[in-house]
């Protein structure tokens, strides 16, 4: 096991004048599981590939524990890979899948065979060990994959959308059980996803990436109580953060009929007199009085329910209610803010500003 540190690490893809990767500063704690999200195009996948040893490193450093790998080829980083596409061999066992890269070391027979037993308990894969991957579900495939990668008992995992070509139950199964595997393990795991729940579910840390530059990189909880800008805040969270447009007068700022006081920190860090003002769904009351909106969709998953609504001045506003609420479609409503439940950025850098 061991820690894996970035330092202004940034890549260059010939023909395209912005980096893919630029100037990644991010530090993976000794068996930590930290996931990298961000829409497509963001770097995600390039920084995973740079450290894999797939993809070069234009400018800075990459290490694992205290060894410089940026130069090194992948097969002396002493990571294991888990790609989006299981890569199996369709005319080997289970059983050879699972210790093909053994195999290929010349590891003695008894040893691997231990290796591979011990895996495939991990993974509750003993009864399929003498099966071909084409008589498997795609979560056993994937858990084959994984036992592929902890046979070799690595310093660093590497997983690549390892959930993408599952259904959506069985990724939110198999999601569970590869998070609870590694902190079984202990290995440190940097994780792809395009998929911001994935994330928050997963990862220890979380680091969000938007055109190759670090946004942030924080605890699921710190990601959606602080988002540092206005794309983490729009990102994080399902469904997205309400942001509204507004002006500061002198007595602050108005949202619907509710006047929301700026702290003298916070009109100091203002560049301009437009600020974003942040409202996840569950963030508002709903009754007669606020800010005017028409529920258009309602969308009742039991415990909760969602309303979709359209305001006149705000647009279209996401509001958490709890399930089986009486809202009907085409209904008005009156939403105002609840106390603590708005953040606050600046319109023209989309800056959070300070909270005190």
């Amino acid at each position: 096991m061991a820690t894996v540190s970035f330092t202004d690490t940034t890549r260059y893809y010939a023909g395209v004048e912005r980096p893919a990767v630029d100037g990644l500063d991010l530090e993976i704690d000794d068996g930590e599981f930290l996931v990298l999200v961000g829409p497509s195009g963001c770097g995600k996948s390039t920084t995973l590939r740079m450290l894999a040893g797939l993809e070069g490193v234009d400018d800075g450093s990459i290490h694992i524990g205290e060894r410089d790998v940026t130069d090194l080829p992948p097969k002396d980083r002493d990571i294991a890979m888990v790609f989006q596409n299981y890569a199996l061999y369709p005319h080997m066992s289970v059983g050879d899948n699972i210790g093909f890269h053994l195999k290929i070391a010349k590891m003695a027979k008894a040893e691997r065979d231990r290796r591979v037993r011990e895996a495939a308990e991990l993974l509750d894969l003993t009864e399929y060990l003498d099966r071909k991957p084409a008589k498997l579900s795609g979560g056993q495939r994937q858990r084959v994959a994984m036992g592929r990668a902890i046979v070799r008992e690595p310093s660093v995992f590497l997983m690549d959308e390892p959930l993408s070509n599952l259904d959506a139950k069985l990724r939110v199964q198999t999601r569970t059980q590869i998070a609870s595997l590694q902190r079984r393990l202990g290995i440190t795991t940097l994780y792809v996803t395009h998929d911001q729940v994935e994330a928050m579910t997963m990862g220890d840390r979380v680091a969000v990436l938007k055109d190759g530059l670090l946004q942030q990189c924080d605890t699921p909880v710190g990601l959606f109580s602080r988002p540092v800008n206005v794309f983490v805040a729009g990102f994080i969270g399902s469904p997205a953060m309400n942001l509204l447009t507004t002006t500061v007068d002198g007595e602050g700022a108005l949202v619907g009929g509710t006047r929301l006081k700026l702290t003298p920190a916070q009109r100091a860090a203002l560049t301009g007199p437009g600020i974003v003002v942040g409202i996840r769904p569950e963030g508002w009351e709903t009754g007669a009085e606020g800010l005017a909106a028409v529920v258009e969709v309602v969308e009742e998953l039991g415990s909760d329910q969602y309303l979709y609504c359209r305001s006149e001045t705000a647009g279209v506003l996401t509001v958490r209610t709890p399930g089986m609420a009486p809202w009907q479609r085409g209904e008005k409503i009156g939403l105002t803010p609840k106390p603590g439940a708005v953040h606050l950025f600046d319109e023209a850098t989309g800056e959070r500003l300070p909270d005190a």
